[in-house]
């Protein structure tokens, strides 16, 4: 009992996971009187381990080294999902040729279980044959059980970390000034999920017609906000070859199902013509934008849905509506999580942003709308909001 609280201490908790790993592996070592230690973690597609963290043979991870599920000692453990010993070490239980050059004769291993999914195998070895007993396998079990649980808690906070950084990163920092109108964005990570494949966009274009993107991928964390980052780099690019928004989203939905074959996303993408007024835009799969009049509730664009991006569904074309945006007018873009409400029907939503949408600088109407809808009561998903407003230039 002694030999397992000194693998399992609390007192460790105050350790980053990194070194919080590697210090229970020195543990795991000194109490098994063994030569080395090792975490293999299983990738995210499930077929191969990949060498984490270790004491006593650092090689195999600055050296990147992969197992496939299924071959080595490491495989049958994982395989199996139960402790096992090797005191007689083969070849065929080798598949790190650092280990065969050290020589390795005892091998004990077990699972790495956290919320009943299988994550990884832990591995202890001797350069000696070491007669494993159950009670070492015991041992060896119960710090696996310890690491897949720093492992899994670890893993959420830097894939929270990094998503919350990727994300900001790609959201515009000052939106362009464009010649009589203003803008203005608003971003809310989501408070159930967490950062998820929300995101809006404004650019210019060498035209002098502008690009806006709102978009909205399904899923959340770091996967998400990776997907997005690629989404929208690659609208922006076909952007510069097409100013047709429905052959942008069509080639958008090339890509999405050619490249990324488990993703999907709606997105709205519009040109706004600021010598002109006129906004072009097309649906995939994405909530129509609200219009605001002067003197008048705010509107839904009377326009068609197409599929959402990474759908193949249809092979009609995707379309384009064409709209003016009068003098003193407004349009909003946003994501369902602005209006979205557990047990509500989204047509309330919908009718709650209409009656929240004024005509009045684009920096004024985002705090209107967010003020009036973002409550206590909101989804708890990702809120997008991007406005365009032909009232004032002043707050752009």
């Amino acid at each position: 009992m002694r030999r397992i609280e000194l693998v399992t201490d609390t007192s460790l908790a105050h350790l980053d996971v990194n070194d919080l790993l590697r210090e229970i592996l020195a543990r795991v070592r000194e109490v098994l009187d063994v030569d080395m230690a090792t975490v293999l973690l299983l990738d995210p597609d499930g077929e191969e381990l990949i060498a984490t963290a270790a004491v006593g043979i650092d090689d195999d991870v600055k050296q990147g080294v992969r197992m496939p599920v299924g071959h080595g000692f490491a495989g049958t453990v994982l395989t199996h999902r139960k402790a096992c010993v090797v005191d007689h070490v083969a070849d065929q239980h080798l598949v790190s040729r650092a280990l065969r050059d050290r020589g390795i004769r005892s091998l004990a291993g077990a699972p790495m279980v956290a919320d009943g999914e299988t994550i990884g195998v832990l591995c202890v070895g001797a350069f000696t044959e070491h007669g494993f007993t159950d009670h070492d396998a015991q041992l060896v079990q119960v710090a696996a059980d310890r690491i897949a649980s720093v492992s899994q808690v670890g893993a959420s906070r830097s894939e929270r970390i990094a998503a919350t950084v990727l994300q900001h990163s790609l959201l515009p920092g000052r939106l362009p000034r464009i010649p009589g109108v203003s803008m203005d964005g608003r971003y809310v990570g989501g408070a159930d999920y967490g950062i998820g494949g929300d995101w809006y966009d404004v650019f210019r274009l060498p035209s002098g017609r502008v690009g806006i993107v709102v978009g909205d991928v399904v899923g959340h964390g770091l996967s998400a906000a990776v997907v997005m980052g690629r989404l929208r780099s690659a609208l922006r690019a076909y952007a510069l070859d097409d100013e047709n928004p429905a052959r942008v989203l069509h080639k958008l939905d090339r890509k999405v199902t050619h490249f990324e074959p488990d993703a999907m996303a709606t997105v709205c993408y519009a040109l706004y013509d600021p010598e002109t007024a006129r906004l072009s835009f097309s649906l995939a799969g994405h909530l129509t934008p609200v219009l605001g009049h002067p003197g008048e509730r705010g509107e839904l664009v009377d326009a068609p849905v197409d599929p959402p991006v990474g759908v193949a569904v249809s092979k009609r074309p995707r379309r384009t509506t064409e709209i003016e945006i009068p003098p003193e007018s407004v349009v909003c873009f946003y994501t369902d999580g602005l209006i979205e409400r557990r047990q509500q029907s989204i047509d309330i939503g919908l009718k709650s942003l209409c009656g929240a949408v004024t005509c009045a600088p684009a920096s004024e109407v985002c705090a209107s709308v967010m003020n009036q809808l973002v409550t206590s009561a909101s989804s708890g998903d990702d809120v997008t909001l991007l406005v365009l407003s032909r009232a004032s230039a002043a707050g752009g």
